[in-house]
C-alpha cells in the first residue's frame, strides 16, 4: 500500500477526513497548512470534493466543510451494518425507560466510532455518531477493549492519556480494570472521559460470542450516579441482546 498522501486517491481521503474533523469548516489555505500540501493542491483537492457532493463551499466564507454525499453514504452504511431502523427503536426505547441518552459504538482501531445516539429528554449525549472515543476512558471504549482477545498487547500499545484527572494511565490499573470487567459484564466510569458525566456501557455479542459493538448509557453527574445507572444492566443487557440479533450476518 503506498504511504498516505502519495497519490491523488490517498490525498482525496486525508482531505475528505480533515473536513470530518472540522466540524466548523476549513478554509483552503487552513487545509494546505494543516496537510503540507501546497496550496494548488490543497485547492483542487477541495474543488473536487465539491463538485462531486462530498463537499460543499461558502463562498462568502470562503470555508469548506462535508457534504450531504457523506451523509448518503452514511446513511448506507449505517443500513447496511443493521445499525438504523429497528435497532434506533431500541435504543429510542431504553432511553424510554431509563430516562438517559444511549449510545452505540464499533470499535475502529484504537477508538470507539459512536454509531447510534438517542438524547435523553433532559440532556443530550456528550458524542455524536461519527465522534470517536478513547479506548481507556470512555464506558463504550473499556466495554470494547476488555473483551480484545490481544488485550495485554493492546493496552502496552495504547497512549494513556488523561482526559480528566480521573482518567487511567497507568497500564497495570487499566489491564485490572479490564479484568473486573469482564468479571462484571459491564464497564462504568464517573468522570473519566468527561467533567460532569458518568457512563455505563455493556458490550454486544453475536451468537458465536464475536463482539460486534458497545452499547452504553450517560448521564450527567448531578442527576444520576454510577451506582444509579449500574441498576440498569439488566436493561442495558437485553437491549444489547435484541442489538445483536439485527446485525446482518
Amino acid at each position: 500500500m503506498p504511504p498516505k498522501g502519495s497519490n491523488s486517491v490517498t490525498k482525496t481521503f486525508e482531505m475528505l477526513e480533515l473536513l470530518g474533523d472540522s466540524p466548523e469548516g476549513i478554509s483552503a489555505a487552513q487545509a494546505a497548512e494543516t496537510t503540507g500540501y501546497p496550496f494548488s493542491t490543497a485547492y483542487r483537492l477541495l474543488g473536487g470534493l465539491v463538485e462531486s457532493g462530498y463537499a460543499s463551499f461558502d463562498a462568502r466564507t470562503k470555508i469548506y466543510s462535508l457534504g450531504m454525499e457523506v451523509f448518503r453514504l452514511a446513511q448506507k452504511v449505517a443500513h447496511r451494518q443493521g445499525l438504523s431502523g429497528a435497532t434506533k427503536g431500541l435504543l429510542q426505547e431504553l432511553t424510554a425507560s431509563t430516562g438517559e441518552s444511549s449510545i452505540l459504538a464499533v470499535r475502529r482501531g484504537n477508538a470507539a466510532l459512536t454509531v447510534l445516539t438517542v438524547d435523553g429528554p433532559q440532556f443530550r449525549t456528550t458524542t455524536d455518531p461519527g465522534d470517536e472515543s478513547p479506548l481507556h476512558t470512555s464506558a463504550i471504549g473499556q466495554a470494547l477493549l476488555a473483551h480484545d482477545p490481544h488485550v495485554d498487547t493492546t493496552v502496552g500499545a495504547l497512549e494513556l492519556t488523561a482526559r480528566t484527572p480521573n482518567s487511567i494511565t497507568d497500564p497495570a490499573q487499566m489491564r485490572k480494570r479490564l479484568e473486573q470487567i469482564r468479571t462484571d459484564g459491564w464497564a462504568g466510569q464517573s468522570e473519566e472521559n468527561d467533567i460532569g458525566m458518568n457512563a455505563l456501557a455493556v458490550p454486544v455479542f453475536d451468537l458465536d460470542g464475536t463482539l460486534l459493538a458497545s452499547l452504553a448509557l450517560a448521564a450527567p453527574v448531578f442527576r444520576r450516579s454510577l451506582d444509579e445507572l449500574i441498576e440498569f444492566v439488566p436493561q442495558l443487557t437485553e437491549t444489547a441482546a435484541a442489538i445483536a440479533a439485527r446485525f446482518p450476518r
